[in-house]
């Protein structure tokens, strides 16, 4: 495509077309994603069905939604041409509500495609040019601006979240899958997890250090304090169990404690990272 010039007619159509479109927005009428795959790979569908080398390859979507922030999308096609989308993919209802819980840092959840389970997609993107996403039909994605700082935090979260060291990914394993099997259950436990906002943990003096203490802060939204009659600092004492480092490990203290996110100080959130499901991103043994 030639390059627009400055004050021409043609970018000044393309601005005015975007001027509605915002981060989170939907092309829910685009059914195509282009990546560059090997065919001898099999990893995709289209990887599988191509000839061996790498070459580009497209495959359905059921829509595309922009990653783009706002203020660069609006500015100048001539000063910002591209704009990032990735692809929606249908997940599982348990999926979808962890999607929404903001607990699986590769998808980001569309309210607007709550009930149909489409989600974002954020392990594959493209970049399109301007002049391209301004002949597509906008569907909003979000409708409220807590819908959409949420969105953001997602986009966030997947570039800033914290690689755990591997040690640790094998001891919390066991808390991960309790987390995992019971947090839609109907059971004591099921009904605690659901009533908390994130896990934090806290290395102390150092992630690095040969000799570190653990510090879990299991943060509630609410002020309930029991679940069918068990207490919150039972409940913490059978998750914290979970975490057993051998004699071999450095990590030697386990703590815990359950609070609201105003018991916490500017200092212990920075200086802690949440535990998400997908977050433990080394294999346990």
């Amino acid at each position: 495509m030639a390059r627009l010039i400055r004050e021409d007619p043609q970018s000044k159509a393309i601005d005015t077309r975007l001027k509605e479109w915002r981060q989170g927005d939907l092309a829910c009428h685009e059914n195509w994603f282009v990546h560059i795959g090997d065919g001898s790979s099999g990893l995709t569908p289209e990887a599988a069905d191509a000839e061996h080398g790498v070459q580009l390859l497209q495959g359905y979507a059921p829509g595309l939604v922009v990653l783009t922030q706002t203020c660069d999308i609006v500015r100048s096609c001539i000063d910002r041409p591209f704009i990032e989308v990735a692809p929606l993919v249908e997940v599982s209802g348990e999926d979808a509500l962890q999607v929404k819980r903001a607990r699986r840092p590769q998808y980001a959840h569309i309210p607007a495609l709550c009930e149909r389970r489409l989600v974002a997609h954020l392990d594959r993107t493209m970049t399109v040019e301007k002049s391209v996403v301004a002949q597509w039909e906008r569907t909003a994605g979000w409708s409220t601006d807590a819908e959409a700082r949420d969105f953001a935090k997602a986009l966030a979260r997947k570039r800033a979240r914290f690689a755990f060291p591997d040690d640790f990914v094998d001891i919390v394993g066991p808390l991960q899958d309790r987390i995992s099997n019971r947090h839609e259950k109907a059971a004591v436990d099921g009904l605690a997890l659901r009533a908390l906002r994130e896990i934090r943990v806290a290395a102390s003096p150092s992630w690095d250090n040969e000799i570190v203490d653990l510090h879990f802060s299991f943060v509630r939204k609410d002020e309930q304090s029991t679940f069918d009659g068990k207490q919150w600092d039972e409940l913490l004492e059978g998750w914290l169990a979970l975490v057993k480092p051998d004699s071999q490990s450095r990590f030697k203290t386990v703590e815990g404690a359950i609070l609201q996110l105003k018991d916490l100080t500017a200092q212990e959130y920075v200086e802690s990272d949440p535990l998400d499901l997908d977050h433990l991103s080394i294999p346990r043994k």
